[in-house]
């Protein structure tokens, strides 16, 4: 009998598991689908030969994450690639802001925000360990250890990223600020978006923008094989519809989103707790296309031909519109889009002199509509030609996502929505948030913060949680 059981080998359970096996732990790991992964899977989704990442594709919180660093993953298969430019943000007129290693180069590229753009980043320029620690975790869960470097960021941090960009005069630092924030699929007048801003551009400065070599599938086979190597086992094909179809541990790691908790451990939960994890809201969804390209996208910023990820949304403004569209429940036109180029750094994605294009945009929670025609507008808007050069597309909706991995109801690739204080106490108002009622079920999933990314930072503070409480560690 094993002494714990994690459900879900997402890279959250599988880091879960992973800190457990090194605890001396004995784990078994059960994931419903035939293989591992969850959110870092790579398959062959349009042509063969070209492999797309079927959800997370470009990984500055993997790089950057305190537990991933921690661990041998290179010795397990892992290979981090930085294309030559982490992330550029276009304009219409071809030019653009780029994010990059340098943060006197990203300021130079702001025009005439770039001493303000250097004010904003350079308290903390070096300093990306301890920030790190204290920014992936529950906020209330310990004592920070560096509170005046926390305290120095949440001053800029909790605010919201459109009251951040007060701070600039033009729409080049605006706009890069914006797109940074828009990853949490939230209005930009969310409190705490600043925040995401900020530690987006700070991971690109510090440890860059990168894609696992051979697609984010191998971010999940480094963890897998680091835990059998540990003594773990993981089974696929095991679909978990309650804690009583497994057998007899002392502590379960659900890497699930809140609802799916309350449905495998309702019976051992309280119902006013089982109940509010059912009440849990969903989070905005995403429509997503996978290109096979003839040859590299036909940018007009010269910049964006070489970077690895592509934010595409001029201004504050229209990506704001864009966002808070999202939130009264329509699709936004123009979205905007967030794009990723692996193979410009990555030879292994596509065969040769072909690419591939990784694009989503955000849509309502489970929004049935088809939004490919808007998508490939905006990207023409950036690129022209770029229709003349795609040999096979794949359409993923939120029905799509959800059907592929049983996490994303309706699309939504953030475990809950993110917006006010759902960016940071998720998936309920806890100090604690992954531990429940029974002290032996644990929640270890992106429904806990730090929240979305493949980091596994959420599994690693559950089982860390569960040695100290269950196994005495």
């Amino acid at each position: 009998m094993p002494d714990a059981i994690v459900i879900g080998a997402g890279p959250n359970g599988l880091t879960a598991a992973v800190t457990l096996a090194l605890a001396g732990v004995d784990v078994l790991v059960c994931e419903a689908a035939g293989r591992i992964g969850g959110g870092a899977c790579t398959d062959e989704l349009t042509l063969p030969g070209f492999r797309h990442d079927t959800c997370s594709a470009v990984h500055p919180l993997g790089i950057g994450s305190p537990v991933l660093r921690s661990l041998p993953l290179d010795q397990n298969g892992l290979r981090w690639v930085h294309p030559e430019i982490p992330l550029a943000h276009p304009f219409p007129d071809g030019s653009a802001a780029v994010l990059v290693g340098s943060p006197a180069e990203t300021a130079a590229s702001l025009g005439e925000d770039a001493r303000a753009y250097r004010r904003l980043v350079e308290p903390f320029v070096g300093r990306w360990d301890e920030l790190a620690a204290e920014l992936l975790r529950a906020p209330l869960s310990a004592w920070p250890r560096h509170p005046l470097l926390l305290a120095r960021f949440g001053v800029r941090g909790a605010l919201p990223v459109a009251a951040l960009a007060r701070r600039f005069r033009g729409e080049r630092a605006r706009g890069l600020l914006a797109g940074l924030a828009g990853h949490t699929i939230t209005p930009l007048t969310s409190p705490g978006t600043a925040g995401v801003a900020l530690m987006f551009a700070l991971a690109g400065h510090e440890a860059g923008w990168p894609v696992a070599r051979g697609g984010s599938q191998a971010v999940s086979d480094a963890l897998a094989a680091l835990l059998v190597s540990l003594g773990g086992r993981i089974e696929t094909d095991r679909r978990v519809i309650s804690l009583d179809d497994l057998p007899p541990a002392r502590a379960y790691l659900l890497d699930t989103d809140a609802r799916q908790l309350a449905a495998i451990a309702g019976p051992r939960l309280p119902d006013r707790f089982a109940r509010s994890l059912r009440r849990r809201r969903r989070g905005p969804g995403v429509f997503k296309l996978d290109y096979a390209l003839a040859e590299p996208v036909p940018w007009r910023a010269d910049a964006a031909r070489r970077a690895g990820t592509v934010h595409l949304g001029p201004s504050l403004t229209e990506i704001g519109a864009a966002l808070r569209s999202v939130q009264r429940g329509t699709a936004p036109t123009p979205p905007f889009l967030i794009a990723a180029q692996p193979s410009l750094a990555d030879d292994t994605r596509a065969p040769n002199g072909r690419h591939v294009l990784w694009v989503y945009c955000h849509v309502p929670n489970a929004w049935a509509g088809d939004h490919t025609a808007a998508i490939e507008d905006q990207i023409e808007r950036f690129a022209p030609g770029f229709r003349d050069i795609v040999l096979a597309r794949a359409v993923t909706g939120p029905a799509q996502l959800a059907a592929r991995n049983p996490n994303l109801v309706g699309g939504d690739i953030s475990g809950g929505p993110a917006d006010g204080l759902h960016l940071l106490f998720r998936p309920t108002f806890s100090p604690v948030p992954y531990s429940t009622p029974d002290p032996a079920v644990f929640l270890c999933s992106a429904a806990t913060p730090p929240g979305p990314g493949v980091h596994g930072m959420c599994g690693y503070h559950a089982a860390t949680l569960a040695l100290r409480r269950v196994f005495g560690g």
